[in-house]
């Protein structure tokens, strides 16, 4: 199979979809790679480490999208990517589509085979190719939300861990999972005083056995979380339905009655954001501040540490492009009933049905539109 990847073009995105030992492997399995020149800088990965690994490099994203069955990326295609997708391509990358029904309706048209990270489950159910980025933005997130309460950056002037006679940072952490216990585990490290809400009994028993008493784990009770969030310096959104639009959990109103210089960090934003008030930002400019609270919604979160975040993440992609590669995509999707789960978009059809519910737009049954 001829696998292609470029150069990301999204804003202040530094990671890349395939490391120079993903491609080699290739490469030995007799595949044919093609590599944009500069894909891998932001990593850290030059060119000639492409070309040592056995990979084509060439100098525009056409010449990759021109050949490529298989295109392997980081974020969604951009704008000026799209003429180049081909019906029954297969794109590798995470995708995030019910935030965006314009990007989803241009991808509809190219007739492509969108495969989403986001969405491939394992047998338990669990999001394993989301998991190490949101283990990243967890802990990334206590680290700006720390950064943005110095008074200099706009915030309250709080340090996370006090001080003698002054009381911690108060943190409120809104869903337990990957994202909110890694930021849970980074704030208390930093001495704040935190709060996870979650929805799920279950996982609050398991946060409660995971932190020993540390962390204060809690039913999401609307009328405990909007008192929590109204005398919080820091709140962190990690709400997750996969694949589907984050549900609002804190309302606009709410916001109005924060303190101001509270912080907001929305790691749902890609999503769609579980604030009222968020809407994507990005690491050039990444806060606003709405009703004297400042917000912080960067899409790309793990794009801040590149490197880290591009090795975990092939970690992890790698078997998985492998498996496609190995055996097709069609045949890979047929047999793979977790990878079959990633699949978004098939040749026009939005086949992942909290994709469509939450764009409002019919859904396929992926077996129904493809030989299964």
């Amino acid at each position: 199979m001829h696998i292609g990847l470029p150069k990301e073009r999204k804003q202040l995105e530094f990671r890349v979809g395939l490391i120079p030992d993903v491609v080699k492997q290739l490469i030995r399995d007799g595949h044919e790679v093609t590599v944009e020149s500069g894909a891998g800088l932001g990593a850290g990965y030059g060119d000639e480490a492409y070309r040592g690994a056995g990979a084509r490099v060439v100098d525009s994203p056409r010449a990759v999208f021109d050949v490529a069955e298989l295109v392997v990326k980081v974020k969604e295609p951009q704008p000026e990517e799209m003429a180049m997708i081909r019906p029954g391509q297969a794109l590798f990358t995470y995708l995030h589509l019910a935030a965006d029904p314009e990007l989803t309706r241009a991808l509809q048209k190219t007739g492509c085979i969108g495969i989403a990270y986001e969405t491939v489950t394992d047998p338990d159910g669990r999001l394993p190719l989301l998991t190490p980025m949101s283990q990243i933005a967890g802990r990334m997130a206590t680290q700006v939300g720390a950064h943005y309460l110095e008074k200099g950056q706009g915030g309250r002037g709080v340090l996370m861990s006090g001080l003698d006679g002054a009381p911690p940072a108060d943190v409120i952490i809104l869903g337990g999972g990957n994202v909110g216990s890694n930021a849970a585990r980074i704030a208390v490290g930093m001495g704040a005083d935190v709060t996870i809400f979650d929805a799920k009994e279950e996982r609050v028993s398991a946060l409660r056995d995971l932190f020993a008493g540390s962390v204060r784990c809690q039913i999401a009770d609307p009328l405990l979380v909007e008192q929590a969030v109204l005398k919080a310096d820091l709140v962190i959104g990690s709400v997750l339905i996969p694949g589907a639009s984050a549900p609002k959990v804190v309302s606009r109103d709410l916001v109005y009655r924060m303190a101001e210089g509270a912080v907001l960090v929305d790691v749902a934003i890609d999503q769609g954001g579980c604030f009222e008030t968020s809407r994507p930002t990005s690491l050039a400019d990444p806060v606003y501040t709405e009703h004297g609270v400042i917000h912080y919604c960067v899409t790309n979160i793990p794009s801040a540490v590149a490197r880290t975040a591009t090795i975990a993440l092939n970690h992890i992609t790698g078997p998985y492009v492998q498996n496609l590669a190995n055996h097709g995509i069609e045949a890979a999707l047929r047999d793979d009933r977790c990878l079959m789960n990633g699949v978004n978009l098939y040749r026009g059809h939005v086949t992942h049905r909290a994709v469509a519910d939450s764009l409002g737009v019919e859904y396929a049954e992926f077996c129904e539109v493809a030989v299964c």
